[in-house]
C-alpha cells in the first residue's frame, strides 16, 4: 500500500508519460513539408512517419502486459522511456529518411509499451473513490498530447529547423525518465510471464494488415488495401483461437466476456476517432482553403485543447459521483451538434467563429473518452484489469490510425473528385472537409446508441451479480426500515421525526412515491445560522436557553422541507457493490445515501457510513479469529 503523497507522485509520472506517448504521435505532422524537401521524398512516403508509428505502437501494446508482470515497475518504466530518448537522438541526427523512419519506429515501441504501463500504475495506486478522477486525468493527457503537439510544433517550426522537434522531445522524455526513476515503486504482482512469439507475430500481422488496409484504402490501391485487410482479419482470427488454447496467452480474452467492458472500449475509440480526425483535417483545410500559416491553423485548435485539459478531471469527478449514464451520451450529442455547426461555419470567412464553435465540440470529448474508459475498466476484476488495460491501450492506437486515415482519405478523395468535376478549389476543399465532418457526426450518433446499450448491459450484469452473490451488495448492509419524510411536511415536523427516531436525516418522498430530496439536521443548522444567527445553536434548548430560539422555531413550523432539502440527491442502486457504497459516501463526504431499486427510483433503504465501518471492523476481527460481539451491521 502506498501513501497518498507517494501515490499522487506516481500518478503524475504516469500521466506525464501518457502525455508524451500520445504527444509524439502527431508532433512531426506539421514538419512533413521541410522533411520532404530535406530528404527528397513525396507525401505518400513521408506519411509513414505517422502511419508506421501508429502501427508499431499498436503491435507492441499487447507485449506490455507480459513485461509489466515480469519486471519491477521502476526499471521497466525507465528502460521503456530510454528507448524513446534513443529514438529521439537518432532521429535528430538522421542522415537519410530511412534512418529517420527507424528512429520513429523506436519511439513507437516506447509509446506502445508506455501508455498501458502508465494506465496500470494508475489503476494499481488509485483509491477506489478517486479512480474516475485519476483516469480522467490520464484521458485528458492522452487527448491533450496529439492535439497540443500540432500547436507546439507549429510554433517551433517558425523559429527553428524540424530537427529541433526531435531534440525537444528527447529532452522532455529524459525529464520523465528521471522523474520515474525517483518517484516510482513496484506496483505489479510479478511472476514468470511467458511471451508467446507466435501470438506476437499473429497480432502484429493482424493489426498491421487491418490498419494498413484502412490507411491505403483512399490512395488508389483498393485491391492491395482489401487483400491487406483480409490477411489482417485472418491473422487476428488465428490469434484469438491460439489465445484460448495456450497456457500463457499474450492477451487474456476474459475481459471480452463483459459486455459493459466491450461497450466502454468502443465508446472510447469513437471519442478518440473524433479527436484524431479533426486534428488532421482542420489544419489541412484552414491552410489550403483559407491560406493560413501552419501555426495559425494550429492555434485555431488551441483554446478547445487547453480547456479540455481542465475538463478531463472534472468529468472524471462527475463520473465518480453520478456515473456516466447521461453525461456520456450528452457528450456525444454535443460533439455531433457543434461539429456540424463547424462544418457550416467552414464555408464562411470568419475563422474566429469557426474556432469558437469547435471549442464545445472538443470539450465534449472529455465527457466521453475518460468516463468511457473508466466505465470499461471498472467492470473488470483485479485479475483481468491489466488485460483490459492492454485492450484499451491498443484501441488508442487503432482509433488514432483509423481516425486519421479515414478523415484524411475522405477529405482528399472528395476534394479530388470535385476538382476533377470542374468545381473551384475552395468549394472542392469545403466539400472534402464537410465529408470528414459527416464521418465524425455519424460516429458520434453511433456513440449515443452505444452509451444507452452500455448502461443497459451494466444493469443486467449487476442484476446477475446480485442474484449470484447478494452478500457483496449494498442490499446486504442497508437499513431497509426507512424513516422517510413527505414533501408536504414542515421542517419543524421533520426535526420532531429526527428526535423521535434518533436519526440525523431522512429522504423526502413525493406524492407519487418517488425520491424528491434529502433533509439532514446539518441543512437545518445552516439555515438557522444564516436566517437566525442570534439563535446560535438549536442545542440551546438542551441547557434551557430557549428564548432566542422561539422565533426560529416558529419560522421552521411554517417552512416546507423542500425549501431546505438537497434536491440533487446522490443515490445508489440496491444491486451495487459495497465498494460502490464506500466510494459514494467517501467521495461526497456524506453520512448516508438513499438506496433505490431499478429505473423507477423507488427508495428501498439507506446505507450509512457507520454500517460500512461496522462491516469493515467485523471483517477485520473475523480474519484475526475474533468473533465480534456487536450489533448487526445493518442496524442504524
Amino acid at each position: 500500500m502506498h501513501s497518498p503523497g507517494r501515490a499522487a507522485w506516481m500518478i503524475a509520472v504516469a500521466a506525464a508519460a501518457a502525455f508524451l506517448a500520445t504527444f509524439n504521435e502527431t508532433f512531426l505532422n506539421v514538419a512533413f513539408t521541410p522533411i520532404m524537401e530535406d530528404f527528397n521524398v513525396d507525401v505518400n512516403t513521408v506519411q509513414w512517419l505517422t502511419t508506421g508509428y501508429l502501427l508499431v505502437a499498436a503491435v507492441f501494446v499487447p507485449v506490455s502486459n507480459v513485461l509489466y508482470h515480469r519486471f519491477p515497475t521502476r526499471p521497466l518504466f525507465v528502460a521503456v522511456v530510454a528507448i524513446m530518448v534513443v529514438g529521439s537522438v537518432v532521429g535528430a541526427l538522421a542522415p537519410t529518411f530511412s534512418v529517420l523512419l527507424i528512429a520513429r519506429l523506436l519511439q513507437a515501441i516506447g509509446t506502445g509499451l508506455l501508455t498501458p504501463i502508465g494506465m496500470n500504475i494508475t489503476l494499481a495506486v488509485s483509491p477506489r473513490e478517486k479512480l474516475g478522477l485519476n483516469m480522467g486525468i490520464m484521458a485528458a493527457m492522452t487527448t491533450l498530447g496529439p492535439s497540443l503537439a500540432i500547436v507546439l510544433s507549429g510554433a517551433l517550426l517558425t523559429v527553428a529547423p524540424w530537427t529541433t522537434l526531435m531534440w525537444v522531445f528527447g529532452g522532455l522524455t529524459l525529464i520523465v525518465l528521471l522523474a520515474g526513476a525517483i518517484a516510482l515503486r513496484n506496483v505489479a504482482e510479478l511472476g514468470r510471464q511467458v511471451l508467446d512469439i507466435l501470438s506476437f507475430l499473429l497480432v502484429a500481422v493482424g493489426l498491421v494488415g487491418i490498419l494498413y488496409g484502412v490507411s491505403s484504402a483512399f490512395s488508389g490501391t483498393a485491391l492491395y488495401a482489401g487483400v491487406s485487410a483480409v490477411i489482417g482479419l485472418l491473422a487476428l482470427w488465428m490469434f484469438v483461437i491460439r489465445q484460448r488454447r495456450i497456457e500463457h496467452p499474450l492477451i487474456d480474452l476474459r475481459p471480452f466476456s463483459s459486455a459493459p467492458f466491450v461497450f466502454g472500449v468502443l465508446m472510447t475509440m469513437l471519442g478518440l476517432l473524433f479527436v484524431f480526425a479533426m486534428n488532421v483535417t482542420i489544419p489541412l483545410f484552414l491552410q489550403a482553403a483559407h491560406g493560413m500559416a501552419p501555426l495559425g491553423a494550429s492555434l485555431a485548435l488551441a483554446p478547445g485543447i487547453l480547456l479540455t485539459v481542465v475538463m478531463g478531471p472534472v468529468a472524471g469527478r462527475l463520473f465518480d459521483r453520478h456515473g456516466g449514464r447521461w453525461s456520456i451520451p450528452l457528450g456525444f450529442l454535443i460533439m455531433a451538434v457543434f461539429v456540424t455547426l463547424v462544418g457550416v461555419a467552414a464555408g464562411y470567412s470568419s475563422i474566429l467563429l469557426f474556432a469558437l464553435l469547435y471549442i464545445p465540440a472538443v470539450l465534449a470529448t472529455a465527457f466521453v473518452i475518460g468516463p468511457s474508459q473508466t466505465f470499461a475498466l471498472s467492470h473488470l476484476d483485479r485479475e483481468t484489469s491489466p488485460h483490459g488495460v492492454t485492450v484499451v491501450s491498443t484501441s488508442f492506437q487503432i482509433a488514432g490510425c483509423v481516425g486519421t486515415s479515414l478523415a484524411a482519405g475522405i477529405y482528399g478523395a472528395l476534394t479530388t473528385a470535385n476538382l476533377n468535376a470542374g468545381n473551384n478549389e475552395f468549394d472542392s476543399l469545403l466539400t472534402g472537409f464537410r465529408g470528414a465532418v459527416v464521418l465524425v457526426v455519424v460516429t458520434s450518433l453511433i456513440g449515443i446508441l452505444l452509451a444507452f446499450l452500455a448502461y443497459r448491459s451494466a444493469q443486467s450484469q449487476r442484476s446477475t451479480d446480485t442474484a449470484q452473490s447478494p452478500e457483496n451488495t449494498v442490499e446486504s448492509i442497508m437499513k431497509s426500515d426507512v424513516y422517510a419524510l413527505s414533501s408536504d411536511q414542515t421542517v419543524l415536523e421533520a426535526l420532531q421525526t429526527f428526535a423521535e427516531r434518533g436519526i440525523s436525516g431522512a429522504p423526502i418522498i413525493d406524492t407519487d412515491g418517488s425520491l424528491a430530496g434529502f433533509l439532514s439536521d446539518g441543512d437545518v443548522m445552516r439555515y438557522l445560522s444564516a436566517a437566525h444567527p442570534s439563535s446560535t445553536s438549536i442545542y440551546s434548548y438542551a441547557i434551557g436557553a430557549d428564548e432566542d430560539l422561539e422565533q426560529a422555531m416558529s419560522d421552521l413550523a411554517g417552512l416546507n422541507v423542500m425549501k431546505l432539502a438537497t434536491h440533487d440527491v446522490l443515490t445508489i442502486d440496491v444491486g451495487s457493490s459495497i465498494a460502490d457504497a464506500v466510494a459514494a459516501v467517501s467521495d461526497a463526504h456524506i453520512k448516508k445515501v438513499p438506496v433505490v431499486r431499478g429505473e423507477n427510483g423507488q427508495v428501498v433503504g439507506i446505507v450509512s457510513r457507520s454500517a460500512i465501518n461496522r462491516l469493515a471492523i467485523a471483517g477485520y476481527l473475523h480474519t484475526r479469529g475474533e468473533a465480534p460481539q456487536m450489533a448487526d451491521a445493518t442496524a442504524r
